[in-house]
C-alpha cells in the first residue's frame, strides 16, 4: 500500500461541511452509494446516520422515500449479462418497496429496466428500459461514432413501460415508434449502442410524461394519450442532462451537466429552472468558479420548500443546498468508498468511487416513524 492514498477525493475531507442553520431547510437527507453493497442512508442536518436500509442488491442508481412512509428502491439484478460495456454501470432490474425496518413489501423485476423507476402512491411504477434494433432500424438511428453498435450491429433502443402493483403492463412507450431519428441525432461522440439514452422519467401534473434523452441533449413531454412528443428543450439549452422534475407552478427544475456546452470551451455544470410556456431559463445556479462544479454524468437538483435548492454532485459523492440567490447554506460529501462490482465497470472505472445517483430532502414530518424505528439500523 503507498503512503499517500491515491484516491484523490478520498484525501479531502467527508461528511458534513457546511452549515449555515438560519438559512438551510431542516430535515433528513436520503442517498445509496452507487458502488455500496445494497445501504440506503438518511442523514440529519449534522451529517450523522439517522437511520440505514440494507438490501441484497446494490443500487440500482438510487432510492426515495415515498408518502406514505415506506422506501422506493431501485437495486441491481444479479447474474445479468452486459448488453455492451456501459450496461453494468447504469442497469437495474429490481424494483421493490421496503417497510423502514427493511422488510420487502414488494418487488418487481425487469432485466432490461436502467436508469430511472418511479415508484407512484398507488404502487405502480413507471420505468425506462430497452429494446433491441438491428438491420436497417438500427441503421436508421442517425448520430454517434460509426461501427460502434452493440454486439451483432444492435443499437439497444429506450423504452418506457408502466406497471401496476401485480406487474401488468398499463402504458408502455417506444423511442423507435415515436422519435424522429434526425431530430433526436446522438451525439457525435457518443457509442450506438444506446440510443437516446432515457435516464429520467417522471410522471407530470397533467398526466403526461417528463423524461429526459441524455446522448441528444434534450428533455422532453410525453403524450400519455398518443405517445407523441408535445414539448422539447430548445437545442442548446441542455447538455447531457440528467433528472428534470416538474415545479408547483410547471415549470421544469433541471440537472444541466454541461458537456459538450456549444460555445463553452470550459465545461461546467449548472443547475436551471425552464418554463415550460417559453422554453426560457429563468434561474440557474452554477459555482462562481464555474469549473469546480462540473459533474460530467449522473447529477439531480431537488426544489425545497423554502426555495432552496438541493443539488447532487453525483460523481464527487458532493450533496450541497444553495438559497435562490445562490448561496451555499449546506453541504455534505458522501463518505463511503468503493470498487464497482463488475469487472466490465472496473476496467472503465477503476477508481474507488463515493458515486451516488441522486439524494432526497425530507422534512421530519415526513418521516413520522423515525423516532418509533430507534434511528440508525
Amino acid at each position: 500500500m503507498p503512503a499517500v492514498d491515491q484516491n484523490s477525493r478520498r484525501r479531502h475531507a467527508t461528511g458534513l461541511i457546511a452549515h449555515d442553520p438560519d438559512t438551510a431547510y431542516a430535515g433528513y437527507t436520503l442517498f445509496a452509494p452507487l458502488t455500496g453493497p445494497g445501504e440506503v442512508h438518511l442523514v440529519d442536518m449534522a451529517g450523522r446516520t439517522a437511520h440505514r436500509w440494507t438490501f441484497p442488491y446494490r443500487p440500482g442508481r438510487h432510492a426515495r422515500v415515498l408518502p406514505g412512509g415506506t422506501l422506493a428502491y431501485n437495486g441491481v439484478l444479479p447474474g445479468e449479462d452486459a448488453l455492451f460495456p456501459m450496461w453494468h454501470k447504469y442497469r437495474g432490474g429490481v424494483m421493490l418497496q421496503a417497510a423502514p425496518d427493511g422488510t420487502v413489501l414488494r418487488e418487481h423485476r425487469d432485466p432490461l429496466q436502467h436508469h430511472d423507476a418511479h415508484h407512484l402512491d398507488d404502487g405502480h411504477i413507471l420505468y425506462t428500459g430497452l429494446e433491441p434494433l438491428r438491420g436497417a432500424d438500427a441503421g436508421a438511428v442517425a448520430g454517434g461514432v460509426p461501427g460502434s453498435e452493440a454486439a451483432d450491429g444492435v443499437v439497444w433502443a429506450d423504452t418506457i413501460r408502466e406497471v401496476d402493483a401485480e406487474g401488468r403492463t398499463v402504458w408502455s412507450w417506444r423511442a423507435a415508434e415515436h422519435l424522429d431519428r434526425d431530430a433526436y441525432a446522438l451525439h457525435p461522440a457518443y457509442a450506438r449502442e444506446h440510443w437516446p439514452l432515457i435516464n429520467s422519467v417522471t410522471p407530470l401534473a397533467d398526466g403526461n410524461v417528463l423524461a429526459s434523452l441524455r446522448s441528444v441533449s434534450a428533455v422532453i413531454v410525453i403524450s400519455r394519450a398518443t405517445g407523441e412528443v408535445l414539448w422539447r428543450t430548445e437545442p442548446g439549452t441542455v447538455s447531457q442532462q440528467h433528472a428534470p422534475t416538474e415545479l408547483a407552478d410547471g415549470n421544469l427544475l433541471v440537472f444541466d451537466n454541461g458537456v459538450f456546452r456549444p460555445h463553452h470551451d470550459v465545461p461546467y455544470s449548472r443547475v436551471i429552472e425552464i418554463e415550460r410556456a417559453s422554453g426560457a431559463v429563468v434561474w440557474e445556479y452554477h459555482d462562481p468558479a464555474r469549473e469546480f462544479f462540473f459533474a460530467p454524468f449522473m447529477g439531480s437538483a431537488q426544489r425545497l420548500p423554502n426555495g432552496n435548492t438541493l443539488i447532487t454532485d453525483s460523481p464527487s459523492g458532493r450533496l450541497f443546498e444553495v438559497t435562490a440567490e445562490g448561496q451555499l447554506c449546506w453541504e455534505y460529501v458522501v463518505p463511503y468508498f468503493a470498487g464497482y462490482q463488475e469487472s466490465e465497470v472496473r476496467g472503465l472505472f477503476p477508481a474507488e468511487p463515493n458515486a451516488v445517483f441522486r439524494s432526497y430532502r425530507y422534512a421530519a414530518s415526513e418521516l413520522p416513524w423515525l423516532d418509533r424505528a430507534g434511528g440508525a439500523s
